[in-house]
């Protein structure tokens, strides 16, 4: 068995950080989670985006011909999260939307409010068996705020720009707005033609996007490789990309080396975050 790569800070200590910080008044915190998963924490609010915080899928396909090994240690049992004011899912993807995940830290939070793409409703009320009514459901082109916190709905491309009936998203991005600052999470996607053209006029200050590519061999959707989220991140002027989606799956990875290496050759701002880890913005 291969040894789990470490998390920086994980359980309590991860959460007494957390707490440390909770009321710091200048900028805003980003800690990530493993996988798309991450916590911002800005005056004293917390935003949990897609978080996948279980095994559910290493046992789901563990005698299948697609295991989902996983690479690194988990961070945080979900029921120690507390305070969380907002939490996302992108898609109906189960490392996105993990019932072994959302049911504890919705339990243990019982004022938050679930944020998901309007065309997802019925799958999502069926999964984690909560009224139909619960979630806030998305779109391309609405908005919703709460707590300051401020969405803006964009299509994800996963493998393609998919809609209901009534032109609804299943795969979305969140631009969220808050105070000064603007932080866009992809979801998972690929690269589109209006991509540019929504995201621009945003302003977006961190980008916080999947690098681990699109291997048609690995019989799942896929998503941005590191050139192309680099690529992204210069195009609609983003002052940092955070890249993610990689070291959770053997199967479905990346190596954040090369990432690195082309942010520094298109001289775009970045940060990379071991899982746990923590990086203070005041941009």
């Amino acid at each position: 068995m291969s040894t789990l790569i470490p998390a920086f800070k994980s359980h309590q200590a991860l959460i007494e950080e957390m707490d440390h910080f909770k009321n710091e008044l200048e900028g805003f915190r980003i800690w990530w989670l493993g996988q798309s998963g991450f916590l911002i924490q800005w005056q004293g609010k917390r935003l949990l985006f897609d978080p996948y915080l279980s095994d559910s899928l290493t046992q789901k396909y563990l005698l299948t011909d697609k295991p989902h090994t996983r690479m690194s240690e988990l961070v945080v049992e979900p029921s120690l999260l507390h305070d969380i004011d907002i939490v996302t899912s992108s898609h109906n993807h189960t490392d996105h939307l993990d019932a072994a995940t959302l049911l504890p830290i919705l339990s243990h939070n019982q004022e938050a409010v679930f944020v998901i793409p309007e065309a997802n409703r019925n799958f999502v009320a069926d999964r984690l068996q909560c009224d139909l009514n619960f979630p806030i459901g998305m779109n391309d082109g609405k908005s919703f705020t709460h707590k300051g916190f401020t969405f803006h709905g964009l299509p994800a491309k996963h493998n393609e720009i998919d809609r209901d009936a009534q032109g609804n998203c299943h795969y979305m991005g969140y631009v969220v707005k808050f105070g000064a600052f603007t932080i866009y999470h992809s979801g998972d996607t690929l690269w589109y033609d209006d991509m540019i053209k929504l995201l621009s006029p945003m302003q977006v200050d961190v980008a916080l996007l999947p690098i681990n590519g699109d291997d048609a061999s690995r019989k799942v959707a896929g998503n941005l490789n590191a050139q192309e989220a680099v690529s992204l991140g210069k195009a609609i002027n983003a002052k940092y990309v955070i890249p993610c989606h990689y070291d959770m799956f053997e199967f479905n990875t990346a190596d954040v080396k090369e990432f690195v290496e082309e942010a520094k050759n298109q001289n775009q701002g970045y940060v990379v975050l071991q899982g746990g880890a923590c990086h203070h913005f005041n941009v």
